[in-house]
């Protein structure tokens, strides 16, 4: 079967390699769309390991993929079945034509529409776990650092639930006119205004009830601490550009103290059940409530994959999501 590993610095190779074999409570799944999520850049593509540590494991790096059974040994699923698979960690990553997929690792998708449109579910899902931890968002004010594809998810499913005010702050026009679409009431660019001016003002001095950290960058999470109202809740998601360095992020303690925030960090993959919010996200698209796949900028082929990923890295041609399909 076809596979994609990294095989150097920035650089994939594309290769044949034995197909999986399906233990019980497992199935096979042909996989047909690919996306890409911030963390495969952090954790694998973007920085340049030790030579030793290349190639890297077949498949990786990548979660985002949904395909068809083509074998159950599942009482859960059947063959036919369309479903958006989470990668174990002991096996290959998500860049193969064929998978063995744990059952409890599966969300079912309805049989209808494109399957390019459902495999964002995966990424909004673990958003919506996020949200789940936030507490009430009903008439609250909500504060979104960084207007990727999570944290667009972010704007979008507090904007529907509820939300009083969405503002959401990012460094590229092209991202705020998405979050505009998507549901924020308030868009700042921090290049152009004082962010901390802007906030106050949006919010009358109130401060928000709820600051989102959704970029990844020491200075995103200095600021979530520092713009939210006394006691309010702070929602930690991304992963900091520095992690796989194992460098320490520098943090402002005189407003972690002025401000005593709740500080909650979230991974829905972490969370002891990786796949409810992921099938909640289906059930919620599949009745209208909101279609991540809205996010979708870009179409390519799964023989372009190093293509994506450098343009996926680099924001190249305003990109927000990229699905791959064989």
């Amino acid at each position: 079967m076809k596979a994609a590993r990294i095989s150097g610095p920035k650089q994939f190779e594309i290769m044949d390699v034995d197909m999986p074999e399906v233990k019980e409570g497992e199935c096979l799944v042909k996989l047909e769309r690919w996306s890409i999520c911030g963390s495969d850049i952090r954790h694998a593509y973007g920085p340049v390991h030790p030579e030793e540590e290349y190639p890297m494991r077949v498949g990786g790096p990548c979660h985002e993929c949904a395909g068809t059974i083509v074998e159950s040994r599942s009482d859960q699923f059947r063959v036919g079945q369309r479903v958006i698979v989470l990668p174990g960690g002991e096996g290959p990553g998500g860049l193969v034509e064929y998978i063995a997929g744990d059952a409890g690792r599966m969300a079912a998708l309805p049989d209808d529409g494109d399957l390019t449109d459902w495999v964002m579910c995966q990424p909004s899902g673990t958003v919506l776990y996020s949200c789940q931890q936030m507490g009430a968002i009903l008439g609250k004010r909500v504060l979104v650092i960084g207007q990727g594809a999570i944290g667009l998810s972010f704007t979008a499913i507090c904007a529907r639930a509820g939300a009083r005010q969405v503002i959401a702050a990012d460094l590229l026009d092209y991202r705020l006119e998405y979050s505009k679409k998507f549901g924020a009431t308030h868009t700042i660019n921090p290049s152009r205004d004082n962010l901390d001016e802007a906030v106050a003002e949006i919010t009358g001095g109130q401060m928000p009830d709820i600051s989102v950290e959704a970029a990844g960058y020491p200075d995103a999470f200095n600021n979530v601490i520092r713009l939210i109202r006394q006691f309010g809740r702070v929602i930690v998601f991304g992963i900091q550009e520095n992690a796989a360095e194992g460098a320490r992020t520098p943090l402002n303690t005189h407003w972690l103290m002025q401000n005593a925030p709740i500080i909650v960090p979230t991974t829905g993959a972490r969370s002891g059940d990786p796949i409810t919010h992921i099938n909640n996200m289906v059930a919620l698209r599949e009745r209208g409530w909101w279609d991540p796949a809205e996010m979708i900028t870009h179409r390519m082929s799964f023989d372009d994959v190093g293509k994506a990923y450098e343009q996926y890295e680099n924001r190249q041609d305003d990109m927000v999501k990229v699905v791959m399909s064989m």
